[in-house]
């Protein structure tokens, strides 16, 4: 757990409504937050939207040597990183098996799987140092049910849910250091819900929600997170 100290968080996939959610809520709870995005402008305005101190930061997430460059940028500024919220997401569906796309299957491992991978990779020796280091990603209630039209995706999170069960794996031994999964049928905010006001969204979470259950990880032990499936659907 923090040891009452600010802790440096990176939010991955910082520019959307999840991740602006989270980084004010990190922020709030006193922690330095970095905001990562692909898109320079967008970010700058993720991070304003989330509030003063949360620092922008673009990155190509699924390039390892990016990766390596944003680590070694947030080192020489901040020092160690103690925790990465992982929210970078993407959907592309089909209507059954057999016109499942390779375009469309690129398009979600780079996203859900290479990403989990790089990030893991590169930040891993910090997380495992910290006395509260977490990582925690967003995965989806169709990995446990999939789809044929779905089947990329089911499979795509899957994978990225495997990779961060070695993660929680790696931590056990003898570190403070947790991996989650976090599990929802999907997100939804107040855009969403202003966009389509005739719809209940049943079952989804709010990115608020989402947004404290990640300002949590930082205040629980990590023996009672450490490669668990929280789930957060209602």
């Amino acid at each position: 757990m923090s040891a009452g100290r600010p802790l440096n968080v990176l939010v991955t996939g910082g520019s959307g409504p999840s991740g602006i959610a989270t980084a004010r809520a990190l922020r709030e709870a006193g922690h330095t937050v970095f905001a990562v995005g692909s898109d320079g402008p967008r970010i700058e305005a993720a991070a304003a939207e989330a509030g003063g101190g949360v620092i922008p930061l673009v990155c190509d997430l699924a390039s390892l040597a990016d990766v390596r460059e944003l680590h070694a940028t947030i080192s020489a500024t901040a020092g160690r990183v103690d925790g990465v919220i992982h929210l970078v997401g993407g959907w592309r569906g089909a209507r059954g098996i057999t016109d499942q796309t390779d375009e469309d299957w690129d398009f979600l491992e780079r996203g859900a799987l290479t990403t989990v991978r790089n990030v893991t990779r590169v930040f891993y020796d910090d997380l495992a140092a910290s006395e509260a280091g977490r990582f925690a990603m967003v995965t989806s209630t169709a990995v446990a049910t999939p789809t044929a039209a779905g089947a990329s995706y089911a499979a795509a999170k899957a994978a990225a849910e495997a990779w961060t069960l070695a993660v929680a794996e790696g931590f056990s031994k003898g570190t403070h250091s947790a991996a989650v999964i976090f599990v929802a049928k999907g997100l939804v905010d107040a855009g969403m819900r202003a966009r389509s006001p005739e719809r209940s969204f049943p079952g989804f979470t709010d990115v608020s929600d989402l947004a404290a259950a990640a300002v949590g990880l930082f205040t629980t032990p990590a023996a009672e997170l450490n490669g668990r499936r929280l789930v957060l659907s209602r």
